[in-house]
């Protein structure tokens, strides 16, 4: 069992920076991958960014440039650094932590936290 505890939302205005931290209950170096959602109201989770523990990105293409995902192995934490923030991205941030389990994928998620992009 893997439990997940997001920080770092809230309302910011447009252009501002917000950065999200996920801190896990267990050593995050073995995991998978680690990853940020997002879900805005009427519409499906998304894939923000992943990191995997081989240290490759991935990106959705409306966030390359804007926002970083990055991790602490010492403190078990994923981080979300998020620049250039657009109302378009207001909605809830989910952190995800896949592990693999005899090739079989898990998915393990937080309870997620708000983003507001408003002037």
């Amino acid at each position: 069992q893997v439990q997940l505890v997001e920080s770092g939302g809230g309302l910011v205005q447009p252009g501002g920076s917000l950065r999200l931290s996920c801190v896990v209950s267990r050593n995050i170096f073995s995991i998978y991958a680690m990853g940020w959602y997002r879900q805005a109201p009427g519409k499906q989770r998304e894939l923000v960014a992943a990191l995997t523990s081989g240290g490759n990105t991935n990106y959705a293409d409306s966030m390359k440039g804007r926002f970083t995902i990055s991790r602490d192995n010492a403190k078990n934490t994923v981080y979300l650094q998020m620049n250039s923030l657009k109302p378009e991205d207001t909605a809830v941030y989910y952190c995800n932590a896949r592990i693999l389990k005899i090739g079989v994928e898990i998915d393990y998620w937080g309870q997620g936290t708000q983003v507001t992009v408003s002037s």
